[in-house]
């Protein structure tokens, strides 16, 4: 576990699974997660958790070492990740399969939590519609828009999003361009409105 420029929370929603890491010891060996314990195994990697976002150039070295000396390297999305959609990750790698990943949007969830769709009742920005279900719909249970922290979706409709959207091309780059502003989807939906 690798941790860059972040709040700690994807680290403690790991630590929360005590009992079900207990359970995947015989499978695995914790090298290197600086919040569980100072001891740590020199690489090469099986798999590299990355925690949080690269913002200096000290940060993109480093980047580059951990990617060196790990055959896997994942990026944990979410903020604040799903304990239990990371657990699912952990198993899947150990498995030799595929995570399941849900295809719908974060939409789905809102609908299925009652929660009124924030851009047509009060017209607040919201990339629920473009965006990876996994969250819950945090955002907009707290009548706020999906910031996308999830990623986009498979096939994003953007053409639709910004069609629908009151908001002007200048507003819309600053939405595109938050927590997974280089996914490209969400780049070149923002680089289509500069």
């Amino acid at each position: 576990m690798w941790k860059f420029s972040s709040c700690d929370g994807c680290q403690l929603s790991l630590l929360d699974l005590e009992d079900e890491l207990l359970a995947l010891t015989e499978r695995l060996e914790i090298a290197q997660f600086l919040e569980a314990s100072s001891a740590t195994v020199e690489g090469p990697y099986d798999v590299s958790l990355v925690e949080g976002s690269i913002t200096t150039p000290h940060e993109a070295e480093r980047i580059r070492e951990v990617r060196a000396s790990s055959r896997a390297l994942i990026t944990i999305n979410g903020c604040p990740i799903n304990k239990l959609q990371l657990l699912e990750l952990i198993n899947a790698y150990l498995n030799a399969r595929r995570p399941r990943v849900r295809a719908h949007s974060v939409c789905i969830e809102c609908k299925r939590r009652g929660t009124v769709c924030v851009m047509v009742a009060h017209g607040t920005p919201c990339l629920g519609p473009v965006t990876h279900a996994g969250c819950g719909a945090i955002c907009p249970a707290y009548d706020r828009g999906c910031y996308g922290c999830f990623g986009p979706q498979e096939t994003p409709n953007h053409a639709s999003l910004d069609e629908w959207s009151p908001l002007e091309d200048r507003d819309l780059v600053r939405v595109y361009r938050t927590f997974n502003a280089a996914a490209r989807p969400f780049r070149e939906a923002s680089e289509a409105h500069e």
